[in-house]
């Protein structure tokens, strides 16, 4: 790893890498732990099962509500100071569950409990890019990216395990003492980026917040093509994944009978895949440019899912199946982290605003994009998903493909 952008000591630099790893790891857990828990916290409040994917859907919501804000205010007073209001935020909504009493009190500490998420996306991710060269932060946020995509498989699996010890109640609990632990690793190494001196001898001026600006700011976000190009071909090229994260329980476990240790298995082949690519990027990434990067990422990415929708008509087995996804994981992982860090220097904006601009925007193509897979029949059978995945996914290629020859044209000027 290469000298960090500001003075800050190699011990504080660790600590700084793993409190945000670890908070990033404690908010995308918090979402899928306790959902093995949610018949159980309805029978207890008194509410209709109907109420179980509230839980979910209502952290994600928490996660995107107020990004927008977040960012552009940890322009104006800092990062560290606004992260450190975020993690306390979610371990103190995490702690007051503990003592909830009805269903709408849990549902809305779920959606404060979400807002953690935005804390991570529009604060940490741009303190990272702030404190370490290209290289050195795509390789931290390649890793993050393997610590959010785990969660979904991870997550549940962990809450039911600690279900046999623990009641709903004391999995908040617990859930709000992590919180707690990371606030005092944030306190203790997290540096500020926004007023510090660099080696360069510049500094990163706070950006003033003021409400008609802020629209102003996020008007001509909308209006640059670069970064709209990049941003949606992020989420896009997510989809196949998501799609797949979201439907295969009902693909593996309702359709073909398998018992969850099985289906927890079978998804081991598609994230190892991912944490692959992602050795790949860390591989080549100290000698290649990042758009050429992106261009041999595409090779098992395009492979993987040309081979999903080719399966579809000659019939998918799941091995089959996991396979194509597999490849296709692997240029994911290769290619994910190398795009945000080009999406978030496509605009010259404060880098709050721009990444709280990427997070919202890709979680939106992900989870509507999500919902239509899931809408059009993919969780039919293998054969479906294969077809809809593939599709979605290679759906990116227009965005990028406009992308890379833009930057193209650029680095020729």
């Amino acid at each position: 790893m290469r000298k960090p952008l500001i003075h800050i000591s190699s011990p504080r630099l660790l600590g700084f890498c793993l409190a945000i790893t670890l908070f990033e790891l404690l908010t995308y857990m918090a979402s899928d732990m306790i959902m093995p828990a949610m018949l159980t916290v309805t029978r207890h409040l008194d509410a209709s099962p109907s109420h179980v994917p509230h839980a979910f859907n209502l952290y994600l919501a928490g996660g995107v509500l107020l990004q927008w804000l977040i960012g552009p205010l940890s322009d104006h007073f800092g990062r560290r100071k606004m992260l450190l209001i975020g993690c306390a935020v979610f371990a103190l909504a995490c702690a007051a569950a503990f003592n909830v009493q009805s269903i709408f009190a849990f549902n809305g500490l779920r959606l404060i409990q979400g807002m953690g998420l935005g804390f991570v996306i529009a604060v940490s991710y741009p303190a990272l890019q702030e404190v370490f060269c290209e290289a050195d932060a795509v390789k931290i946020m390649a890793l993050l990216g393997n610590v959010a995509l785990l969660s979904p498989l991870l997550g549940p699996l962990l809450g039911s395990l600690l279900l046999e010890w623990l009641s709903w109640r004391e999995l908040f609990l617990l859930l709000g003492f992590g919180g707690v632990m990371v606030w005092l690793g944030l306190y203790l190494f997290m540096p500020e980026t926004v007023g510090t001196l660099r080696h360069d001898g510049q500094r990163l001026a706070a950006v003033p917040f003021e409400w008609r600006g802020t629209v102003r700011r996020y008007a001509a976000l909308l209006a640059n093509t670069q970064f709209l190009s990049a941003t949606v071909a992020l989420g896009v090229m997510s989809l196949p994944l998501i799609a797949w994260i979201g439907l295969a329980p009902v693909l593996l476990i309702h359709n073909q009978g398998l018992s969850p240790l099985e289906y927890g298995l079978w998804q081991i082949p598609v994230f190892a895949a991912v944490i692959l690519g992602n050795l790949i990027l860390n591989r080549l990434i100290a000698k290649t440019e990042l758009p050429q990067l992106i261009r041999y990422a595409l090779w098992p990415f395009c492979g993987g899912l040309i081979a999903l929708v080719a399966v579809s008509f000659y019939g998918a087995s799941t091995a089959m199946l996991i396979s194509c996804l597999a490849l296709y994981a692997v240029g994911l992982g290769m290619s994910n982290a190398a795009l945000y860090r080009l999406a978030l220097f496509a605009s010259d904006d404060s880098k709050g605003l721009v990444s709280a601009m990427i997070g919202m925007m890709s979680i939106a193509v992900m989870g509507g994009g999500g919902s239509i897979v899931a809408a059009v029949g993919a969780g039919n059978s293998h054969e479906s998903f294969a077809l809809m995945a593939g599709i979605a996914g290679l759906l990116c290629l227009a965005p990028l493909r406009l992308f890379l020859r833009r930057s193209q044209i650029a680095l020729a000027v």
